[in-house]
């Protein structure tokens, strides 16, 4: 009878920390260089970092489309994925991986072992995989459903990094706008939010309850379901925070714009940029302006 697979309390950090260290004395750790800023707007210190060296990323994205034709299916790096970046078995369903091409230190990937779509509506199993890392370290995680959303990939994988995100008055920068005595955030693009406490619940417990928590955001929100090859998937693109105490959803319009892309860390606070020309876009349209045209319009 085959062992079953799963994340042993009080080893992950330990183990993102070793392999890191290996990853980079082999080269598979790619980390990118930015210079970080702050640009105040809409009452949030938005953290905005700028690369400072060429972006290896966008080369191997550069080459990758260069290889692909017509009849070539698009690379998988999670099938199979580099050896010096596995850092754990979370569960039968998921493992972890660094991030190769990180901007945040300790960057996370939570992948599905099998593929399956990054459209695909998120199940108990990868709650019970996210709330296990979770466990682990205080961290923001967080899921791209979709191209339009800022997935680079197209198999499955939620992502999570350590807080605080940089250096800033709060852990993430978004959350004066979430703040208890809100009963809903006051941001100006059609989202969902939801409080619950995983620090109070065992392992099980909190994967069962942000699963609850996130279909009532689903709904919330307005994102809908489709069904693609007897899967279900999102009718609406859309990004997806969760911390230890919140989670909030956002439904997209456009993955970019003005050539700046955004993920779902945009709306945790914290923007990416290519150079000092989308720095200018930044600070130009103001950061949440920059959300506002991402997602859909808010419900009036």
């Amino acid at each position: 009878m085959e062992q079953r697979r799963h994340l042993v309390a009080g080893t992950l950090w330990p183990a993102i920390l070793r392999q890191t260290e290996h990853a980079l004395s082999r080269g598979a750790l790619q980390p990118i260089d930015t210079q970080q800023s702050v640009i105040e707007s809409g009452g949030i210190r938005f953290l905005v970092r700028q690369v400072s060296s060429l972006t290896r990323k966008e080369q191997q994205r550069e080459q990758s489309r260069k290889l692909q034709t017509e009849k070539r299916p698009r690379a998988n790096p999670f099938l199979p994925y580099e050896p010096d970046l596995f850092v754990a078995d979370i569960s039968d369903t998921h493992l972890a991986l660094l991030n190769k091409f990180n901007v945040i230190d300790h960057h996370l990937l939570i992948v599905t072992r099998e593929f399956e779509r990054q459209e695909t509506l998120l199940g108990l199993a990868d709650f019970e995989a996210l709330m296990a890392c979770m466990a682990e370290f205080d961290g923001l995680g967080f899921y791209n459903a979709g191209t339009e959303a800022g997935a680079s990939q197209p198999h499955k994988h939620l992502q999570i990094v350590p807080l605080p995100l940089g250096d800033a008055e709060r852990p993430v920068p978004i959350e004066p706008l979430l703040s208890v005595e809100k009963r809903r955030p006051n941001l100006p693009f059609r989202h969902a939010f939801a409080r619950f406490d995983a620090d109070d619940s065992t392992r099980a417990d909190a994967a069962n309850l942000a699963l609850s928590r996130y279909r009532t955001l689903l709904e919330a929100a307005g994102v809908g379901t489709v069904e693609i090859d007897r899967a279900s998937c999102h009718a609406t693109p859309y990004n997806l925070l969760v911390t230890r105490r919140w989670m909030l959803l956002v439904p997209r319009s456009q993955e970019r714009v003005d050539g700046v892309s955004v993920n779902a860390l945009g709306f945790a606070g914290s923007l990416f940029v290519r150079d000092a020309a989308q720095l200018d876009v930044i600070e130009r349209l103001g950061p949440m302006t920059v959300l506002e045209r991402v997602a859909l319009p808010a419900d009036r």
